[in-house]
């Protein structure tokens, strides 16, 4: 089964959409091309859920102080902001300005152990989210499997891993210093944000499999997962780069931006 992000994205925002136009911030700092163009990518969903997507672009020579005012300026609904920040801006104490009641993104300390804790209520990470929903949607149970996570980064391998053992799964996670992809052979359930093109070939993974790949690299001027896409005639599941779990996860932030204010229509 090779999952269609792209629709599981149009049920979710047409599920959340709601009476009232949200204003969500998104507060960047020296955008990428690539960066501009998830920007734009999220303005468009935001449109599809019914909110306003508010760029505040500043200029690369914004300090730290300068990007949490942006972030704390009164006029949005939930707030997010667009990583990778500058080397000289200190990215957590940004993250942490953001308010409890507006971090749709689930970055700030204080989100995020709301959902480290388990507590009613708590947001999921958006990768987190589209995880669940890919997983839920193709049949796959967690409890008792045995799952491996590649990369333990804040946006996808740290939150996806503590999700899982959630679960009831059994974790390994892998890095480039401590990984060895012979481990994938037992995985029941993968999930991938190392970054590295073509890094999962068909032969790393057993028949069956649920091969969930949440990276994205460029190779020959195009966007590439971790996983070859062979390997989708050995899953069970397969998530496609583009298309997959990228496109999902933006529309599960507009899902938890509706939680945050309280849509009667809330999905995740």
């Amino acid at each position: 089964m090779i999952v269609d992000g792209r629709a599981i994205t149009s049920e979710i925002l047409a599920r959340v959409r709601g009476k009232k136009t949200l204003t969500v911030r998104a507060v960047s700092v020296s955008p990428s091309p690539a960066t501009e163009s998830y920007l734009a990518i999220k303005a468009s969903r935001a449109e599809d859920a019914g909110m306003e997507l508010e760029v505040l672009q500043l200029l690369d020579s914004a300090t730290t102080e300068e990007v949490i005012a942006a972030v704390r300026e009164p006029g949005a609904d939930a707030i997010i902001v667009q990583l990778p920040l500058p080397d000289g801006i200190d990215t957590q104490a940004v993250l942490d300005s953001i308010p409890l009641e507006k971090d749709a993104d689930v970055l700030s300390r204080a989100a995020y152990a709301r959902f480290e804790n388990g507590e009613d209520g708590a947001l999921l990470p958006p990768v987190v989210g589209a995880v669940r929903e890919i997983l839920e949607r193709g049949g796959i149970e967690v409890p008792g499997k045995r799952a491996v996570v590649i990369g333990q980064g804040r946006l996808v391998g740290a939150p996806v891993a503590l999700w899982l053992k959630q679960q009831g799964a059994s974790v390994s996670v892998l890095t480039r210093e401590s990984g060895d992809l012979a481990e994938l052979k037992d995985a029941d359930i993968i999930v991938s944000g190392a970054g590295v093109a073509g890094l999962i070939q068909p032969n790393h993974v057993r028949q069956g499999v649920a091969l969930i790949d949440a990276g994205t690299s460029e190779s020959s001027g195009a966007i590439v997962g971790d996983a070859d896409p062979a390997c989708a005639e050995v899953a069970a599941l397969f998530t496609p780069v583009p298309g997959g779990v990228g496109p999902v996860a933006v529309a599960c932030l507009f899902a938890n931006a509706a939680r945050l204010n309280h849509n009667p229509s809330e999905a995740l």
